[in-house]
């Protein structure tokens, strides 16, 4: 289906935000150890502080935002976190970076990504049509797997030949550039909905989470949707400690596995809209839904020496490549499901709670670590990851009981 040449440059843009993105992986507790000699127990907190204090800070955010027009803010979000991260190599050459300064770097690109995201999910439901929006996702989702296979070796080599700071340097200008990018976009913006009066500032916060959670088939994908992203992220760790201090493999193996993982998701990514036309999008929700929990039970069971790095990067391959065909079929049918004056509060706490439950989760999986073992920790995850596929829709749900699209202003859907 073709998409535009609006949908173009805005992928566009998308793509060269997320290669900057990518080459700057990890660039912020890298910094913090090789140029401020920060402590471990620091640099943990930088990582836990972005995403739980950027998380409070954007509660107000999701109202904010539903009621004004999209791309500004898509291209405001783009820029704070452009200018956040150009302070970084700016400090450092003048001899005055901090610690502090990173902590706020932190928490304004946490801020900004859920900013970003809560306007550009509603953007994209008014510029693409419902017909094409699986297309739509599954190509930002084919293009997100495709720069993270190559922006973090391409950003080990920049940092090898210029320095820790050169990759945030790299990402700045890439937020910039996708800044212009929205702002070149031609066609005429649908207006924003218009503003109906909340009962009092918390109801206006938590509408976003109202509405989730009384939809029956949001809220279930909702409570999956937390178990699987923070059980995934308690894993990476430990898998970490199982690779390279348990199993004794060498660092390149370690990147190897998840190398390798990324062209998982790029083919699952590849493989959705094809999919979801033959065999529609509610089967292919439940079925990879299903299926993405399982493999990463082998991870527990591997053995040193080549057998136990097949059966890991088995494990983080499939697990990625299912979830790479789930995400874009997931991605649109929350855009449909959504009446068009709550996407972006939808969006906005949708994001906020992952920010939230990820940490928690990693630190939970750490503390089981420390008490048992790597490997029980990773087994008892995978079963409450399998355990959370029981969460899925698998009964369609009665109109009746789906809250009521409210009826769409003459200048179009909402954007």
């Amino acid at each position: 289906m073709t998409l535009g040449p609006d949908f173009r440059r805005l992928w566009s843009a998308y793509a060269v935000s997320e290669l900057g993105t990518a080459l700057s992986l990890g660039a912020l507790p890298l910094i913090a150890t090789l140029v401020l000699h920060a402590s471990v127990l620091q640099v943990s907190l930088l990582a836990a502080l972005g995403g739980l204090a950027g998380a409070a800070l954007a509660l107000p955010l999701g109202p904010w935002i539903e009621f004004r027009p999209k791309r500004p803010v898509m291209a405001g979000a783009d820029l704070v976190r452009g200018a956040a991260l150009a302070s970084v190599p700016v400090a450092a050459a003048a001899g005055v970076l901090t610690y502090a300064q990173l902590c706020l770097v932190a928490v304004a690109q946490s801020v900004g990504v859920i900013a970003f995201q809560a306007a550009s999910g509603a953007h994209l439901k008014g510029l693409v049509p419902a017909a094409g929006l699986t297309t739509a996702t599954g190509r930002f989702e084919a293009t997100f797997w495709t720069v993270n296979t190559v922006g973090p070796p391409l950003g080990g080599a920049l940092v090898g030949w210029l320095g820790p700071t050169a990759t945030m340097a790299a990402d700045a200008v890439s937020f910039l550039l996708s800044a212009v990018g929205v702002r070149s976009l031609r066609s005429p913006e649908p207006a924003p909905p218009e503003r109906s009066p909340a009962p009092d500032r918390w109801a206006a916060i938590t509408a976003g989470w109202r509405y989730i959670l009384g939809h029956p088939e949001l809220r279930a994908l909702y409570a999956n949707s937390l178990i699987f992203n923070g059980g995934v992220m308690a894993t990476l760790p430990l898998i970490t400690v199982l690779m390279l201090r348990e199993l004794g493999f060498a660092a390149w193996a370690y990147g190897l596995v998840f190398g390798v993982s990324c062209l998982g998701g790029l083919a699952g990514s590849l493989a959705a809209r094809p999919l979801v036309r033959r065999r529609g999008r509610r089967r292919v929700l439940l079925v990879a839904g299903v299926a993405k929990t399982l493999p990463l039970a082998l991870v527990p069971f591997a053995p040193a020496g080549t057998a136990g790095l097949v059966l890991i990067t088995a494990g983080e391959l499939l697990t990625t490549g299912l979830a790479g065909l789930f995400n874009p079929a997931f991605a649109a049918w929350r855009l449909t499901a959504v009446a068009d004056r709550h996407v972006s509060r939808v969006l906005a706490a949708w994001s906020i709670s992952n920010r939230v439950a990820q940490p928690v989760c990693i630190t939970g999986g750490g503390l089981l670590a420390a008490a048992t073992s790597v490997r029980a920790a990773l087994l008892v995850i995978t079963v409450g990851l399998a355990a959370g596929a029981a969460l899925l829709p698998w009964r369609p749900v009665p109109v009746s009981a789906v809250p009521a699209a409210p009826r769409r202003s003459p200048a179009g859907p909402a954007g």
